[in-house]
């Protein structure tokens, strides 16, 4: 005969990290707003830098030399902390029709296996355009144009894959421990 002892979780401590989780869910959710925002302008600035630049170049035959770069810089920025936003969302495009298919508990195992290699892969470029940017700021390295260091427009890369793979560890941590709302639904049908 074997008896195994186990340590229940108190109710304070399943408290403590609902409170947790909640906090930093309004973390993410003002900063993904804050970034929302952040890329619309951007957006805004962009577009005008390029209205200004046709004026120059047709109707003062002058150009601003770093127009392209800058535009250039904006749609890095767009591209990557609009990955992490659409990640928070879960708005991403999703080919599901056939995991919608499959009974839930199978479909959590699909979702479980699929949050554990987004988390690799996130943290694996992560890693790396991280040793990157580090390596465009030793070296002082700048843009042609514009000047600005090249560590910036690296690090957004590494910041977007890193908000993707805390993003993707959150969830795979709720559906696992079973705090996920939806952890046996498909992302559509939320």
């Amino acid at each position: 005969m074997s008896y195994e002892c186990r340590a229940e979780p108190s109710p304070a401590a399943g408290a403590r990290d609902r409170g947790n989780s909640i906090v930093v869910t309004q973390i993410l959710e003002r900063l993904t707003r804050w970034i929302e925002r952040a890329l619309a302008y951007a957006f805004i600035a962009a577009v005008v830098l390029n209205f200004v630049n046709v004026i120059g170049r047709y109707v003062f035959d002058d150009t601003i030399l770093s127009a392209d770069e800058l535009q250039i810089f904006v749609m890095v920025f767009m591209a990557f902390l609009g990955a992490a936003a659409v990640a928070w969302r879960n708005q991403h495009l999703r080919m599901d029709v056939l995991v919608n298919a499959l009974p839930p508990p199978v479909r959590r195992l699909i979702k479980i296996a699929e949050l554990i290699v987004i988390v690799i892969l996130t943290a694996f470029v992560l890693w790396n355009s991280t040793y990157y940017a580090e390596q465009m700021y030793a070296i002082g390295r700048v843009s042609d144009m514009a000047q600005i260091p090249m560590w910036i427009p690296h690090g957004v890369v590494a910041a977007g894959f890193g908000l993707m793979a805390l993003i993707a560890t959150l969830r795979l941590v709720e559906i696992v421990t079973g705090q996920a709302p939806d952890s046996g639904k498909s992302g559509t049908e939320a």
